[in-house]
């Protein structure tokens, strides 16, 4: 691995009631990776991404980003940050805002306050936005527009679009093909692997592991702990199946199971004990 890891996850346990969200998960993510976290709704996944984009302070345990702690001081800790771009469900826009207003939230960390607040006035890098939006195949005829006035995929593809302006290190995303269509959820998630090329990196949560082709690692967390960390290609066939299997136990028999690679009628129940954590092999 050349230089430190961007993202570094040791010991991390995150209190919950009854029972951790997280729970002593350890992570490592370097440059130019391309990561997919799998698991049951429930398992973990958006408390782990608010852990290591530094919303959510673990119970126990460190996260470190780029080999650093995170700063004490509050304007170091936001420079720390702003390497860091997150893709959130509820996807976090500003709806009474323009689309170009949105984008350029993305641009904030690098801008400053005055230019920050001049985008409030005045449209600002109107060609950049309108290329960006092009690329997730938004008319620039949109950038004048509330965001209150698109639609769910539309909105979708504009969250994805301004976490691209924002260019971060490390790139987070939680659930987001959510409301597109087969061949635009395509299209949008093969943007985002093309976005984490050296020196950035991609963590994606994800709830289909049939769209983990482009990915070099899988992750699988069930009920706050880490299953299983292995290349991906360790989920092709019946042995991959089976690793899908026992992650999903006991969710609703839906999407999930009915979408994994090589999941069928003769795929196997269970997994042994190497299988269920190949992480343990990795040097």
């Amino acid at each position: 691995m050349a230089g430190p890891p961007l993202l570094e996850l040791r010991r991390v346990t995150v209190a919950g009631r009854g029972a951790p969200r997280l729970e002593a998960v350890d992570l490592l993510i370097a440059p130019g990776e391309r990561v997919a976290l799998l698991g049951a709704s429930g398992a973990g996944k958006s408390t782990l991404l608010a852990v290591a984009n530094g919303l959510l302070t673990p119970s126990q345990g460190s996260v470190l980003w780029h080999g650093e702690h995170p700063a004490r001081s509050r304007r170091l800790r936001n420079r720390q940050q702003a390497r860091i771009g997150t893709l959130w469900q509820d996807l976090r826009l500003i709806e009474e805002l323009t689309v170009q207003q949105n984008l350029n939230a993305g641009r904030l960390a690098a801008w400053g306050w005055p230019r920050a607040l001049l985008n409030l006035l005045v449209p600002l890098e109107t060609r950049a936005n309108a290329a960006v939006l092009q690329r997730v195949e938004l008319s620039a005829e949109l950038l004048s527009q509330p965001v209150g006035a698109l639609s769910g995929g539309q909105r979708q593809r504009l969250a994805i679009a301004r976490l691209l302006r924002q260019a971060p290190l490390l790139l987070l995303a939680d659930e987001p093909l959510a409301s597109l269509d087969p061949r635009l959820a395509s299209a949008l998630l093969q943007l985002l692997l093309a976005e984490a090329a050296p020196p950035r990196a991609l963590l994606l949560s994800l709830h289909r592991p049939d769209l983990l082709a482009g990915f070099d690692r899988v992750i699988g967390l069930r009920q706050g702990r880490l299953q299983f960390d292995a290349p991906a290609a360790a989920l092709n066939g019946p042995a991959g199946a089976a690793i899908l299997k026992d992650l999903y136990q006991g969710d609703h028999p839906s999407s999930a199971m009915a979408a994994a690679p090589g999941a069928g009628p003769g795929a196997p129940a269970s997994v042994t004990a190497g299988e269920a954590h190949p992480r343990t092999d990795r040097a």
